[in-house]
């Protein structure tokens, strides 16, 4: 089954170009009208009197290479399908729309397909009097023995670098030398774990080729083979390896700027990380600019990135910094010592001293052990209705204030504090987000008790600050359809009992709700919730079960 967001398979590569255009935030591209066959896309503020510069190939790479058509960069781009080179007539077309008396420059991709079409195009533009030269990126290291090296991600560092020196009025032939000098001092290498969904197909086979747990190095940008694979998806191992690779094409005195491309399925999460390790790695001393993390030349949606090097001599720092107004291209970032700042670490834990009081003391055994006894019994309620571990939840709470409480470690004749230190607890232990929900509770209801508020109305405030977090109320089918109506009767004669009650007709009603506004039970349909208490509400009725008792 396809992975792919389309309408038309036919009409794709004109959809996309129409989507970049609209998008252009420099409103300066427009589509070659000749063909629909023909897909190229020029510069509209273009006069002819500079170098013109052209690049292309098959789509796919994207912002490569209609993002980079823009003053400071690309004259035109040729379009080819996913993968596939541009025809001879769509380049040649683009080539007659921005050629002017300056002449041309072709930035080709080392791949045949690309080779032929751009070079029978420029022996054809030649011959109707065009000035044309073509240079072939070959960054790709990955193939030591290649004598084609392939061109993939450093074919930007090459249109910029270009780009720059036709902006300044350079000759075709200082172009092209300037152009091929780019070439020269750029090494690229890239990596995956899974490769790309093609349009209108299937799982790609390099998903299939790639064990899970591994990656490849050295995949070409349309999912080609790469040259060994890794037993890892550490991302320090996979860029120190790349980085060993790429240091045997600079030298150790070199100042260099590094591209980090995203061949498009990599979360921006996991480039930060990467670009990390490329900073800490062996090339970090030497490394002046990073230029991403981003998609500049990708691979559909392969999970994968490069990394492209490039030495910082012979004018090449100043034409990378440049301005340009091509959308795909990312600003150079100068490499700088990590910022910090100091800050005084802040920590609002309850501290309270210990003290005694046998009443409380044996109120907060009652709670505690009840909640621990009810484990098993909580945990199955909540299996038919969550996900099975409410019991283990308030257990764990529980049996850690119960230690406290055994320990003599608790202010049990100060309430304010107990409060607020049994909220501050169980945002420790019981995790999740019932752990916090009871915390801003306890918390809340220890801060109104000090402020002189008795302990029933203090009981209620917190319970309001929990509503007001957690987003859940009276009738949502909760523990609050217990808790609510229990602490409303503690205000009132024969507290304890009347809670009691209370607490258990609210957990009855729960069995009766249709539907839950909240928690995991909110996913449930009604038929599944029919006749089965809300945990939660089931350990607010024992609990005040058991005190009533006492």
């Amino acid at each position: 089954m396809s992975k792919f967001f389309m309408n038309d398979r036919k009409t794709l590569i004109n959809d996309v170009i129409e989507g970049v255009i609209l998008t252009s935030p420099y409103k300066n591209l427009a589509k070659l009208d000749v063909d629909p066959a023909i897909r190229v896309v020029v510069r509209r503020d273009w006069d002819k009197k500079k170098v013109a510069l052209i690049s292309g190939g098959g789509s796919g790479h994207e912002p490569a290479h209609v993002g980079f058509v823009g003053k400071g960069m690309l004259t035109a781009a040729v379009c080819g399908e996913v993968f596939a080179s541009p025809s001879v007539d769509a380049v040649l077309n683009a080539i007659v729309a921005v050629t002017g008396k300056a002449g041309c420059l072709l930035i080709v991709k080392n791949y045949t397909g690309d080779r032929l079409n751009f070079g029978l195009a420029a022996e054809k533009a030649k011959g109707m009097g065009y000035n044309v030269e073509l240079v072939m990126v070959s960054d790709d290291i990955s193939l030591p023995d290649n004598k084609q090296p392939r061109g993939i991600a450093g074919t930007v560092l090459v249109h910029k670098i270009a780009g720059y020196a036709a902006e300044q009025g350079k000759s075709l032939k200082d172009v092209t030398k300037i152009a091929q000098q780019a070439i020269d001092a750029t090494a690229s290498m890239g990596v995956a774990m899974s490769g790309c969904s093609l349009p209108g197909g299937g799982e790609d086979e390099e998903e299939q080729r790639i064990e899970s747990g591994h990656v490849e190095l050295g995949l070409g940008i349309h999912g080609e083979p790469g040259v060994s694979k890794m037993k890892t998806q550490n991302s320090k191992k996979v860029v120190d390896t790349l980085v060993e690779k790429l240091q045997a094409h600079v030298k150790k005195s070199d100042k260099l700027a590094v591209l980090i491309n995203n061949l498009g399925g990599v979360s921006p999460l996991e480039m930060s990380q990467l670009t990390k390790e490329v900073v800490h790695s062996a090339l970090g001393g030497s490394i002046r600019y990073l230029i991403g993390p981003a998609s500049l030349v990708s691979a559909l949606d392969m999970k994968g990135f490069s990394l492209s090097v490039i030495a910082l001599k012979g004018g090449i720092e100043e034409a990378l910094l440049a301005d340009v107004e091509a959308s795909g291209w990312q600003p150079l970032v100068k490499l700088e010592k990590l910022a910090t700042k100091k800050g005084k670490k802040i920590s609002d834990k309850k501290t309270a001293k210990a003290s005694s009081n046998a009443e409380v003391s044996k109120i907060v055994e009652t709670i505690t052990q009840t909640l621990s006894d009810l484990e098993d019994e909580l945990n199955k309620l909540d299996a038919k209705v969550g996900d099975g571990d409410t019991g283990s939840t308030f257990a764990t709470g529980a049996r850690d204030i119960q230690k406290q409480n055994k320990a003599k470690k608790l202010p049990l004749n100060n309430v304010a504090d107990l409060l607020g230190v049994v909220g501050d607890r169980l945002a420790v232990v019981m995790g999740g987000s019932s752990g916090v929900l009871m915390s801003i509770f306890f918390t809340a209801a220890g801060k109104k008790f000090e402020e002189g508020e008795k302990l029933p109305k203090a009981l209620l405030f917190g319970l309001e600050r929990m509503k007001h977090y957690g987003g859940a109320d009276l009738g949502d089918r909760t523990m609050i359809d217990a808790l609510q109506p229990a602490l409303e009767a503690l205000g009132k004669k024969d507290a304890l009992k009347g809670a009691a009650k209370a607490a258990a007709k609210g957990a009855k009603d729960t069995a009766s709700m249709k539907k839950a506004n909240a928690g995991r039970s909110s996913y449930l349909s009604s038929d599944s919730l029919k006749g089965v208490k809300d945990p939660g509400a089931v350990a607010v009725e024992k609990v005040f079960e058991a005190l009533a008792k006492k």
